[in-house]
């Protein structure tokens, strides 16, 4: 989430309505339609690095999307817009909206003081109600720190944090790795880690 405005109440229809005639992208939370604002500078530097780091190496078969790429809820009747969602196989969609994903294996998120709460607690549960969702990537915009998330056998999830630019993020739904100076290549103002040891 990049921030909110005024709440308004929408049908779904209504909600798709708006979203192709707007040049604002809005999440829809079973009804209530809440406006995202633009990212800073480094939010969106991060986001275009993992982005082409993804697509240089993916994996035969894996599609990356960025943050124009819609995902639906359908037990929630909820949309969000990931900073990055990967598909691997068939691009599955919703049966009421042919333009947004339901099948994501991989999202990232770029973390920001506003977004972190929402985005490692109920934006990540939301993320949980989706079968095919196994790997959750957490950036943070301000010191090179990186969390994955990824579940292992269906039902646990399993945590590592990387620290420092010398190191590697293991992807494990494309089985590869990006660097962290790949992340974080030309962040402006980017702050030393204080806690420098991976978990």
């Amino acid at each position: 989430m990049k921030g909110e405005s005024a709440e308004k109440y929408y049908s779904l229809s209504g909600y798709l309505e708006l979203e192709a005639h707007s040049e604002q992208k809005h999440e829809f939370r079973d009804g209530v339609v809440v406006a995202m604002s633009g990212g800073t500078i480094p939010h969106n530097l991060i986001c275009g690095n993992v982005f082409y780091a993804l697509r240089e190496k993916e994996k035969k078969g894996c599609t990356v999307f960025n943050s124009d790429q819609r995902v639906y809820f359908n037990e929630l009747n909820h949309y969000v817009y990931p900073d990055i969602s990967v598909v691997c196989g068939n691009i599955e969609v919703s049966e009421k909206d042919e333009n947004a994903i339901v099948n994501p294996v991989l999202i990232v998120e770029v973390l920001s003081d506003n977004t972190a709460a929402y985005d490692r607690g109920e934006k990540f549960r939301k993320y949980r109600s989706l079968t095919s969702f196994k790997e959750y990537i957490l950036v943070d915009q301000e010191q090179p720190i990186v969390d994955t998330l990824y579940r292992e056998d269906g039902k646990y999830w399993r945590i590592q944090t990387i620290i420092g630019l010398s190191k590697k993020v293991p992807v494990y739904t494309l089985d590869i790795e990006i660097s962290m100076e790949d992340i974080y290549l030309n962040i402006p103002g980017l702050r030393e880690p204080q806690f420098k040891l991976d978990l």
